[in-house]
Protein backbone atom coordinates (compact mmCIF):
# COMPACT_ATOMS: atom_id res chain seq x y z
CA UNK A 1 0.00 0.00 0.00
CA UNK A 2 1.35 3.27 -0.89
CA UNK A 3 0.97 6.25 1.54
CA UNK A 4 0.05 9.57 0.46
CA UNK A 5 1.92 12.06 2.49
CA UNK A 6 1.03 15.80 2.39
CA UNK A 7 3.91 18.56 2.24
CA UNK A 8 3.80 20.69 5.06
CA UNK A 9 7.28 22.32 4.87
CA UNK A 10 9.41 23.32 1.96
CA UNK A 11 13.01 25.35 1.51
CA UNK A 12 14.61 25.29 -1.96
CA UNK A 13 17.85 25.40 -1.49
CA UNK A 14 20.85 26.62 -4.62
CA UNK A 15 21.71 23.79 -6.93
CA UNK A 16 18.27 22.52 -7.34
CA UNK A 17 17.63 21.02 -3.52
CA UNK A 18 14.47 21.11 -2.06
CA UNK A 19 14.32 20.47 1.81
CA UNK A 20 10.97 19.04 2.85
CA UNK A 21 9.26 18.31 5.65
CA UNK A 22 6.55 15.70 5.53
CA UNK A 23 3.05 15.52 7.60
CA UNK A 24 4.40 12.55 9.31
CA UNK A 25 7.29 14.54 10.72
CA UNK A 26 9.56 12.91 8.15
CA UNK A 27 12.41 15.43 6.87
CA UNK A 28 14.10 14.40 2.89
CA UNK A 29 16.10 16.11 1.02
CA UNK A 30 14.76 15.71 -3.20
CA UNK A 31 17.28 16.86 -5.96
CA UNK A 32 15.61 18.42 -9.24
CA UNK A 33 18.63 18.99 -10.88
CA UNK A 34 17.80 15.89 -13.45
CA UNK A 35 14.64 17.76 -14.26
CA UNK A 36 15.33 21.15 -14.48
CA UNK A 37 15.68 21.07 -18.45
CA UNK A 38 12.38 19.53 -18.63
CA UNK A 39 9.12 20.94 -19.36
CA UNK A 40 7.53 23.05 -17.58
CA UNK A 41 10.30 22.99 -14.70
CA UNK A 42 12.29 24.52 -17.38
CA UNK A 43 11.07 27.67 -16.76
CA UNK A 44 12.03 27.84 -12.92
CA UNK A 45 15.65 28.48 -14.24
CA UNK A 46 14.77 31.70 -15.04
CA UNK A 47 15.42 34.62 -12.79
CA UNK A 48 16.38 31.95 -9.28
CA UNK A 49 12.03 31.66 -9.38
CA UNK A 50 13.14 27.68 -8.35
CA UNK A 51 13.62 29.71 -4.76
CA UNK A 52 9.71 31.08 -4.54
CA UNK A 53 9.17 27.21 -3.85
CA UNK A 54 6.05 27.28 -1.37
CA UNK A 55 3.50 24.97 0.12
CA UNK A 56 -0.36 24.62 -1.04
CA UNK A 57 -2.88 21.81 -1.19
CA UNK A 58 -0.22 19.47 0.52
CA UNK A 59 2.84 19.88 -2.49
CA UNK A 60 5.21 21.97 -3.56
CA UNK A 61 4.04 24.50 -5.96
CA UNK A 62 6.12 27.52 -7.80
CA UNK A 63 4.86 30.62 -9.41
CA UNK A 64 3.02 30.01 -13.09
CA UNK A 65 1.27 26.87 -12.41
CA UNK A 66 4.10 24.59 -11.74
CA UNK A 67 4.01 21.89 -9.33
CA UNK A 68 5.23 18.25 -8.38
CA UNK A 69 3.24 15.53 -6.91
CA UNK A 70 3.62 14.99 -3.58
CA UNK A 71 4.16 10.79 -4.10
CA UNK A 72 7.19 11.55 -6.67
CA UNK A 73 8.55 13.91 -4.11
CA UNK A 74 8.60 11.32 -1.11
CA UNK A 75 9.55 8.30 -3.08
CA UNK A 76 12.25 10.22 -5.39
CA UNK A 77 13.89 11.82 -1.89
CA UNK A 78 16.65 10.72 0.33
CA UNK A 79 16.07 11.17 4.31
CA UNK A 80 17.92 13.60 6.06
CA UNK A 81 18.96 12.36 9.47
CA UNK A 82 21.33 15.23 11.14
CA UNK A 83 20.67 18.89 9.75
CA UNK A 84 23.54 20.01 12.45
CA UNK A 85 23.47 23.70 13.59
Amino acid sequence: MNLLLDVVRVKARVGYLLELEFENGEHRLFDMSSIMDKKPFIRLKESNAFLAAHIDYGTVVWPGNIDIDPETLYDRSVPIASMGS
